[in-house]
């Protein structure tokens, strides 16, 4: 059973740790430099989308957020996803992804991409429907 209760579906996928990018981020150390050392971290790349956002530099963040969901879509495949299934915001190795994919909502919306921004929001919302509420996009 998965855990939004389709006996059906597919089971959660539950990305691997990666320590190392996580620990490096929340001890401050420049998104930039973690990205350039770790250039598979989804969340790397989420902290460059999150920071290019809040400065106001859309274009930058959306190729940074775009960066971050391909990474994790690499990361997912690996891990069996099909490209559908839950991908569990509870699960915190998950969330680099669901923040890249967040990212990417918020900076198409901002360059008035409104159809690659409702994707995104599918995208979440096929993930776990309560991503999207958790990463601060309204519906």
């Amino acid at each position: 059973m998965t855990s939004f209760g389709d006996l059906l579906g597919p089971p959660p996928v539950l990305l691997d740790i990666d320590e190392e990018p996580e620990e490096q981020l929340l001890s401050r150390r420049p998104a930039a430099e973690v990205a350039a050392d770790f250039p598979t971290s989804s969340l790397a790349w989420a902290y460059l989308a999150e920071a290019a956002l809040e400065d106001g530099e859309s274009v930058a963040a959306y190729a940074y957020a775009r960066t971050g969901y391909h990474r994790g879509l690499d990361q997912l495949r690996r891990q069996g996803w099909k490209g559908f299934g839950p991908v569990p915001y509870s699960h915190e190795n998950n969330r680099g992804f669901l923040r890249a994919v967040a990212a990417l909502a918020r900076a198409a919306k901002s360059i008035g991409e409104e159809d690659e921004y409702l994707r995104c929001l599918d995208l979440l919302n096929d993930c776990d429907p309560e991503a999207a509420g958790a990463l601060g996009l309204g519906q």
